[in-house]
């Protein structure tokens, strides 16, 4: 597995990619964002995970993230010492995949890693899967075969992670969907630490859409979509 390593502590760097190279990765070593998107020039496909620090010397990350996602689909992992939602649901709406709070565990670290890489592999291997169908919500459309979101005729702009959980609650509206279920069947994962990532994409989804009644959140159980009104 190739990762681009994005990070302007020489000796930070030096030890994760020992670590990283233990566990069987190739890792290229970025310092600056410039750098880094250099490195992803043409389209960037040759890798397979970006690690982008947000303390970066040239440039701010969540510009450094946005610049990555539109010019290649490899999944971004952000590392961050910025532990609250609205600076999470930031880098989510900018295009990360996920996030790592700073001090980290290495073996969360992999594990994000690793279920990034899955989740990935798993949605290139299933594109056009679907069919020619869409699901209508009200003033919400749902394309599956395109993964396009629009409200009222209007494209919303979802990340990846946030049109699978939109499409995997509205395929059964009104129906709760306990949350080791959304966990497992949209992050491919049992992992307890998901948990709070599932919360941070509720959240940005009901930003991003303007429908913050949409998603109900059930107390103790998980989440379900609310069928708006005809």
């Amino acid at each position: 597995m190739r990762l681009l390593l994005v990070e302007d502590d020489n000796h930070v760097a030096a030890a994760l990619s020992a670590v990283l190279a233990r566990h069987g990765f190739s890792v290229t070593h970025a310092r600056s964002g410039e750098e880094a998107l250099r490195a992803l020039v043409p389209e960037g496909d040759g890798y397979d995970v970006v690690l982008l620090d947000l303390g970066l010397p040239d440039q701010d990350g969540y510009e450094v993230c946005g610049k990555i996602r539109k010019r290649t689909s490899t999944p971004v992992i952000m590392v961050t010492a910025r532990s609250d939602v609205r600076s999470r649901i930031h880098g989510l709406n900018l295009g990360a995949d996920d996030y790592v709070v700073k001090p980290y565990d290495t073996g969360e670290l992999l594990a994000r890693i690793h279920a990034v890489s899955r989740r990935t592999h798993h949605e290139d291997g299933a594109a056009g899967a679907d069919g020619d169908s869409a699901l209508l919500l009200g003033a919400v459309r749902i394309e599956l075969p395109t993964r396009q979101v629009s409200v009222d005729g209007t494209v919303v702009q979802l990340t990846r992670k946030e049109f699978d959980l939109l499409a995997l609650l509205a395929q059964r509206p009104g129906v709760v969907f306990r949350r080791e279920q959304i966990i497992s069947e949209v992050w491919r994962t049992s992992w307890e630490g998901t948990g709070r990532t599932l919360e941070v994409h509720v959240a940005s989804l009901r930003a991003k859409l303007r429908m913050p009644a949409l998603i109900e959140t059930v107390r103790g159980v998980g989440y379900r979509l609310v069928a708006p009104a005809a």
